[in-house]
């Protein structure tokens, strides 16, 4: 059985200093089920507080979705990148810059993505997804230190599923780790199994 949370990392992990977890924090990551295009997020922690807004939009070739705080404030944008020999999806700011990308990698047993990006620390960062995208749990730990960071699990069988294909998740953060980077990387995990 796996520990219910995380041990805080010795280096932070953040795009988003505001968004640093102070302690081990649940995030849940629900998909709306009366949302136009199908791909947009309320997160929350795990004790009810919402802290981010995704919008998914509506046609979009990409899969855009909007990233803001409670506040309105545009984070980031996530979405595809086509013309990839590997499915890759990219947070860029507002102005468009990229400032995070997903690939994915195949393996042998279970699947892997690398997550790269440059801190706001100005330190180049891979934070290495794996685990199983069928049953939807995963692990994210940073390569250069071998750190977990976060664990991501779905879960299943609730009539929101069933009813509606919207998934739930749950996300363990670890201390020193950017809630908004890791909610990031769910998304982009929840589309990779929705290809």
């Amino acid at each position: 059985m796996s520990q219910p949370y995380l041990h805080p990392v010795s280096q932070p992990v953040a795009l988003f200093e505001q968004f640093i977890a102070t302690e081990p924090q649940v995030l849940v990551l629900k998909e709306k089920v009366l949302s136009l295009s199908g791909d947009s997020f309320d997160v929350r922690l795990g004790d009810g507080v919402p802290i981010l807004k995704v919008t998914g939009t509506l046609l979009s070739v990409s899969g855009r979705k909007k990233v803001e705080d409670m506040d309105r404030n545009h984070l980031f944008d996530i979405r595809k990148e086509h013309m990839h020999v590997h499915t890759t999806y990219v947070l860029e700011d507002p102005d468009g810059n990229k400032i995070c990308e997903v690939r994915s990698s195949h393996k042998f047993i279970g699947s892997k993505a690398t997550a790269t990006c440059t801190d706001q620390y100005g330190k180049e960062v891979a934070l290495v997804m794996t685990g199983n995208w069928n049953d939807r749990a995963a692990h994210v730990v940073n390569e250069s230190t071998g750190e977990a960071v976060a664990r991501i699990s779905r879960k299943r069988f609730t009539a929101r599923h069933i009813f509606f294909g919207q998934d739930t998740y749950n996300v363990i953060v670890a201390p020193g780790v950017d809630m908004a980077l890791v909610a990031g990387l769910c998304i982009c995990f929840d589309e990779k199994n929705n290809d």
